[in-house]
C-alpha cells in the first residue's frame, strides 16, 4: 500500500466490556426490577465488543456512535442471545447541561425467536458524594418487545427491567483488552492513549468543578392561560362551588355533542393550561380529534388559575376529594346531562384525589379514570421523604413564607423566598431555568424532579414558571402521612367531622368500586417513583384484571402529559384505554 494511503487510514479501536446483574419480568422502574431478580434468582448479563471503526469521526461526532458485538444471557430469555444487531453511544448528549449517558442498543431474540430489544443507559452526572465509579458502572436496562429503535422507545411494552454492574475484576480485565489496528505500536499505543484523553476529558467535563450557569431573559413567548392551544371548538367557562365555600371553575371544548364526555384534571400547581398547550401537539386537541368533542378541564382549589395556593392555607387532599371533585362534577353533569358517559383523565396530587373521591365514594357513575403518576400508595425517595418532615415548619415558622413560588427569583428587591429560591438555583447546574429549579426544591429531591428535560419543547422549560405556581405547603403534610402509612391513601384528620363520611384508609373497601383504572408510570418519575406500580399490584391482588397498567419508558413525572412528543408516545395509549370503556366499540375513531 502506498505510504500516502496509509498515512490517511482511518484508526480503529475496540475493547470488550463484560456487565452482569438481576432483571425481572414485567412493568417495574429497573431498582424495582433489581430487586425482584436478586430476590428471584433471574440474573442478566452480557459480553460486548465495543467497535469504532474510525477513532477520529467517533470522537468528532457529539454522540459518539460504535458498533456492539456480542451476546447477552439470561434464564429470562432462555439462556445465551447473541446480540443481532448492536450499537453503543459514548457520553451522548442528554437533556441536562450537566449530565452525559453511555447508551446500550442490543437487538436480539429469545429462546422462542421473539424479536427483543436491550436498551441501557449510564447516567453520568456529579451528584453529592463519591459517585464517579457508580456512574460509569451502573446500567440501568430494560428489555423491550420488539427490536425498538430510540424513536419508538416510549412507545414500547417493557417485558423486563433491572440494573446490571461492571465488577471490578471485570473492569481490570477490561483494560487489558484495548486494541488498535494502526500499523505500528506506537501508532497503536498512540490511539488508545487518543482514546483515554477524550475519556477523562468527558468524565472532567461532568465530575469536574462546578461551572456557574446563565440565566435565561424573563421573556413570554405564550401567553399567560391562553387557549389558542386547541383549535376547532367553541370554549365557555363554567363555574362552580365547593360545599366548604370555595368558587372553582372548569373550561368546556367542545366540537359536537359527544356521549363520552373527558374531565381533565392537573396537579397541584399546575392548571388547565397542562392540557391546552399552544407549543405542540396537547391532550385536549389529541382528544378532540380522536372523536371525543366534549373536553373539560377542572381548575380546582389546587390550580395555579385560583388564589388560593397563594397564601397560608390549611387545606389537605380529603378537601380537594370531598368538595372539589364532587362539586365539579355536578356543574358538568348539568350541562352534558344524566346520559353522557364521564371517563376522567388526571395528574399528580389531582389523580390522588380522583383516587380519593372514587374510593371515598364522593363521586360515582364514572365509566374509566386515568391516573397520572401516583394513585393511592404515594412513595417518595429518602431524601424527598426528609423534606416532606421538616419542609412545612422551616417554610412557614423559620422564613416565614405563606407558600413556595417557583417565580420568586424574579422578585424584586431581597426578601426570604428570592434567596431561597437563589440558593436553591446555585445547587442546579443542570439547566438555566430558575423557575426549574424551585419545581425541583419544592417536589422532591431531582436534577429536575418533575420531568426530563429531554422530553419538553424549549418553550415548556422557559416557561415552567407559567405551568407551575405557588403553592401553600400544608398538602406536604398529607402525603408525609400517607407515605407514613405503609404508601397508603389515609384520611389525614380522623377525628375531624367534616371528613366523617371519608373512609380512614382509602383502600379499605378497593374491591367494591367498580370504575377501571389505567395507572399511568413514567418509568423515570423522580417525584412518586413507582407509585402506581405498587398501586396496580395491591388492587391487582383484590380485583384481579379489574384495573390496568402502563408504564413508559423515558418518561417521568409532568413530561407524561406536557412533552413535546407525548401525542406520539403517550396519548395514544389514553385513547385506547377510553375507547375500551366508551359506548362505541373499539377503533372508531370518529364515534366513542
Amino acid at each position: 500500500m502506498p505510504e500516502t494511503l496509509k498515512s490517511t487510514a482511518a484508526t480503529a479501536l475496540r475493547f470488550t466490556e463484560e456487565m452482569k446483574g438481576f432483571a425481572s419480568l414485567g412493568q417495574h422502574t429497573s431498582a424495582e426490577g433489581y430487586a425482584r431478580g436478586q430476590a428471584d434468582h433471574t440474573p442478566l448479563q452480557f459480553q460486548l465488543t465495543i467497535c469504532m471503526d474510525d477513532l477520529e469521526r467517533f470522537m468528532a461526532d457529539p454522540d459518539h456512535p460504535a458498533q456492539a458485538i456480542g451476546h447477552l444471557d439470561s434464564p429470562l430469555f432462555g439462556g445465551r442471545c447473541p446480540v443481532l444487531k448492536g450499537a453503543f453511544n459514548l457520553f451522548a448528549a442528554s437533556g441536562d447541561a450537566n449530565r452525559k449517558t453511555m447508551l446500550y442498543r442490543l437487538f436480539f431474540e429469545d429462546a422462542q425467536g421473539r424479536a427483543l430489544t436491550l436498551r441501557g443507559v449510564k447516567q453520568i452526572r456529579n451528584d453529592p458524594g463519591p459517585d464517579l465509579w457508580a456512574d460509569t458502572t451502573t446500567l440501568f436496562t430494560n428489555v423491550l418487545a420488539g427490536h425498538v429503535s430510540q424513536a419508538d422507545e416510549a412507545q414500547a411494552l417493557i417485558v423486563a427491567s433491572g440494573i446490571l454492574h461492571i465488577e471490578v475484576m471485570d473492569f481490570l480485565r477490561q483494560l487489558t483488552t484495548f486494541r488498535s489496528d494502526a500499523p505500528t505500536l506506537p501508532q497503536r499505543l498512540a490511539a488508545i492513549e487518543r482514546f483515554g484523553g477524550f475519556f477523562m476529558g468527558a468524565l472532567w467535563q461532568t465530575h469536574g468543578l462546578p461551572r456557574a450557569h446563565r440565566l435565561e431573559p424573563g421573556i413570554r413567548e405564550i401567553p399567560l392561560h391562553t387557549l389558542e392551544g386547541v383549535q376547532g371548538a367553541e370554549v365557555s367557562t363554567h363555574y362552580a362551588s365547593t360545599g366548604d365555600g370555595l368558587g372553582i371553575s372548569l373550561l368546556r371544548f367542545c366540537r359536537a355533542p359527544c356521549k363520552d364526555v373527558v374531565l381533565l384534571v392537573p396537579g397541584l400547581t399546575a392548571s388547565s393550561d397542562m392540557f391546552i398547550m399552544p407549543e405542540h401537539r396537547n391532550l385536549t386537541q389529541c382528544l378532540l380529534d380522536a372523536g371525543f368533542t366534549d373536553v373539560w378541564t377542572l381548575d380546582g382549589r389546587i390550580s395555579n388559575r385560583q388564589p388560593y395556593n397563594l397564601a397560608r392555607h390549611r387545606f389537605n387532599v380529603d378537601d380537594v376529594a370531598l368538595y372539589d371533585n364532587p362539586a365539579a362534577l355536578a356543574r358538568l353533569r348539568k350541562v352534558v346531562g344524566p346520559d353522557a358517559r364521564i371517563h376522567i383523565i388526571s395528574h399528580c396530587l389531582g389523580a390522588l384525589s380522583v383516587a380519593m373521591s372514587l374510593f371515598g365514594r364522593t363521586i360515582s357513575g364514572i365509566a374509566s379514570a386515568i391516573v397520572n403518576g401516583v394513585a393511592l400508595t404515594p412513595k417518595v425517595g429518602l431524601a424527598a421523604r426528609a423534606k416532606l418532615a421538616v419542609g412545612p415548619f422551616l417554610a412557614e415558622s423559620v422564613l416565614g413564607v405563606e407558600y413556595l413560588n417557583p417565580g420568586w427569583s424574579r422578585q424584586a428587591g431581597l426578601s426570604p423566598g428570592k434567596l431561597l429560591a437563589k440558593g436553591v438555583s446555585f445547587f442546579h447546574r443542570e439547566c438555566d431555568v430558575p423557575a426549574c429549579h424551585m419545581t425541583s426544591f419544592m417536589w422532591g429531591y431531582g436534577h429536575p424532579v418533575l420531568f426530563r428535560h429531554e422530553n419538553l419543547h424549549d418553550v415548556t422549560h422557559r416557561r415552567t414558571g407559567d405551568l407551575f405556581g405557588g403553592s401553600g405547603v400544608h398538602y406536604y403534610r398529607h402525603i408525609r402521612k400517607m407515605v407514613a402509612s405503609n404508601n397508603t391513601a389515609v384520611k389525614y384528620a380522623p377525628k375531624d367531622v367534616r371528613y366523617r363520611h371519608l373512609p380512614d384508609n382509602y383502600l379499605q373497601d378497593a374491591a367494591s368500586m367498580e370504575t377501571p383504572l389505567l395507572l399511568v408510570a413514567g418509568q423515570d418519575n423522580a417525584l412518586f417513583m413507582d407509585s402506581n406500580v405498587l398501586c396496580h399490584q395491591r388492587l391487582e391482588a383484590l380485583v384481579p384484571g379489574r384495573h390496568a397498567l402502563t408504564v413508559i419508558p423515558g418518561y417521568g413525572h409532568a413530561d407524561v402529559m406536557i412533552g413535546k412528543n407525548a401525542a406520539q408516545d403517550v396519548f395514544p395509549r389514553f385513547i385506547a384505554f377510553l375507547r375500551q370503556h366508551a359506548h362505541a366499540p373499539a377503533g372508531d375513531a370518529a364515534r366513542p
